[in-house]
């Protein structure tokens, strides 16, 4: 049985969650070790006990990259009796310098693999703070055997032009794991009834104060025809006063965190459409990424509003599905939907219902897969060079 050791930046993330799930279903044994995002709850899996490396706080930068120096000064007394791991996966690049580093308390002879499924606007720019960072992601990943990545236009806009990571790719999409397998078609929602509203549901991570603007002045102007159900993790950093915003809204209501995957058939058969715009890392990483609530909608016969000239509009213009925004303006927004309907909201479903569940879902043989390619990796050869400070101001894609 391979033993991955998961380093992760935050163990509350659902999607880190996920991935051990996946890991474990794949055949893996998983030691999970990271840090806990301020007090955010564990994202429990049963049978897996984090090793916590620290507390870091969110839109924090200069004290996360405080808390991974503190934890490279600890980290042999804290990874001491565990067993040695036979390959590395390092989630975000706090991460990947730990790797080293855990590599070396153990030997120095098993295999890293980073994983990457969000480009920080700081990774991509020109200045002093920028050039540094990108200098230490190379020097961090030059030993890693494999890049993870959850979307095509991360590694054609980013780890192709900019970053110095040169590790063949593995290309894992943010799909719904569904160990067992689809059913044989989509649960779509029964017809609405007369006056009921339309319901939009924004879920995952809630980080978006553009979107919130929009969909406030969107459900004010409908006047009630449609609403806005808000599910997940809000990034209470990026709101004034996150509860306060969203009690004023007369249309918009939040219910809580949910359960990624056990929830989400329940939660997303209560609306009809699904939210999967982002404007977090505007014409950058929001441009790129392909995100959870996609591929979580479009399994649950949710249709996605997406926005036009992101990869998330190109996947949805070619499996023919969505509704796609040619701009952010309000305007745009109230003249596509002014004259929504009952037909109209059926043609987008059955365009669904065609595709059915398996482009939306990971299956047990799915995580085999990434499991595989992980046992495939080989152990890296010495090579030492300069250390950079993180202070300092041929792609082979596998679609599994």
């Amino acid at each position: 049985m391979l033993r991955v050791l998961y380093l992760v930046h935050d163990l509350s993330d659902p999607a880190v969650r996920r991935r051990v799930l996946m890991l474990r279903a794949g055949g893996a044994e998983v030691t999970l070790a990271g840090f806990r995002r301020g007090e955010n709850r564990l994202a429990a899996v049963e049978g897996v006990v984090p090793l916590e490396l620290g507390t870091t706080r969110d839109a924090r930068f200069a004290q996360r990259l405080a808390a991974v120096a503190r934890a490279g000064v600890t980290l042999r007394r804290r990874l001491a009796g565990l067993a040695r791991p036979d390959v590395i996966l390092a989630r975000n690049l706090e991460m990947l310098a730990l790797a080293g580093r855990a590599q070396a308390i153990f030997g120095g002879a098993m295999p890293v693999a980073y994983e990457c499924l969000d480009i920080h606007r700081l990774l991509t720019g020109k200045g002093v703070a920028s050039r540094g960072l990108r200098a230490a992601e190379r020097h961090f990943g030059r030993k890693a055997g494999l890049l993870v990545t959850s979307s095509p236009a991360f590694v054609e806009h980013y780890f192709q032009p900019l970053s110095g990571i040169r590790a063949p790719v593995h290309l894992v999409e943010n799909r719904v794991l569904e160990l067992d397998g689809p059913a044989d078609e989509l649960c779509l929602r029964a017809k609405k009834l007369a006056g009921e509203p339309w319901r939009i549901g924004w879920f995952g991570a809630i980080r978006c104060r553009k979107s919130l603007d929009l969909l406030s002045a969107f459900t004010r102007r409908m006047e009630g025809r449609f609403e806005v159900v808000l599910r997940g993790r809000p990034a209470r950093s990026e709101f004034e006063d996150f509860d306060g915003l969203v009690a004023r809204e007369p249309f918009i209501r939040f219910e809580g965190a949910y359960r990624n995957p056990e929830d989400l058939a329940t939660i997303y058969r209560g609306v009809d459409l699904a939210w999967a715009i982002d404007f977090f890392e505007e014409g950058l990483n929001s441009a790129w990424l392909l995100p959870n609530r996609l591929y979580e909608g479009c399994r649950h016969g949710a249709v996605p509003i997406v926005l036009g000239g992101t990869e998330t509009a190109r996947l949805a213009g070619r499996r023919g599905i969505g509704i796609a925004l040619r701009d952010a303006r309000l305007e745009t927004l109230v003249t596509r939907f002014s004259a929504f309907d009952d037909d109209r909201y059926r043609t987008l479903q059955a365009a669904l219902a065609r595709l059915g569940p398996k482009p939306w879902i990971h299956d047990r043989a799915d995580c085999a897969g990434l499991v595989q390619r992980l046992a495939a990796l080989k152990a890296p050869t010495a090579e030492p060079t300069p250390v950079p400070s993180l202070l300092a101001s041929k792609v082979d894609c596998h679609d599994h």
